[in-house]
């Protein structure tokens, strides 16, 4: 009977663990989804960029419009360079995010393993009262044959 409660609670506890592990798994997904978003914003960034041309090529027509057009390329590649910062804070923090994961589905095996033997051991413990109590009815049996036999 202990044994059984024993393998109740630890069930429960790898219940606990497959939850935890995916938890983090929806978690990381979720950061990647955001890792995606950075990257895709930081191209359209570029190509910001790279699209508004030399601002120098604007002087000669007017002056007024190359500043502007220079202050808007310096802005994007401000705000391009402070994403790339962020980025960089968001792996960061989704390797973080990964080794938790990791070190969650580690665990939940260790504990799914012991789950497994206490269960393994459980059954040999079922079969070995089953086949004594076969043995023992065959026991009786055979004494009674004996007894009987011997009466008559």
């Amino acid at each position: 009977m202990k044994r059984e409660q024993t393998i109740r609670s630890i069930d429960t506890l790898v219940q606990l663990r497959t939850t935890r592990v995916e938890r983090l798994q929806a978690d990381l997904a979720s950061q990647e989804t955001v890792r995606a978003r950075y990257q895709a914003n930081l191209q359209r960034l570029d190509a910001l960029a790279a699209g508004s041309g030399a601002s120098g090529a604007t002087l000669k027509v007017d002056p007024a419009l190359a500043l502007n057009c220079g202050a808007y390329k310096q802005d994007v590649l401000q705000m391009a360079d402070s994403h790339r910062q962020d980025l960089v804070l968001h792996e960061a923090n989704m390797a973080v995010s990964q080794q938790r994961l990791t070190d969650a589905w580690i665990k939940r095996e260790l504990l799914g393993k012991v789950l497994a033997r206490e269960q393994t051991a459980l059954a040999a413990e079922h079969e070995r009262r089953t086949r004594k109590r076969e043995d023992d009815v065959a026991t009786q049996s055979w004494l009674a044959n004996r007894g009987g036999l011997a009466a008559a």
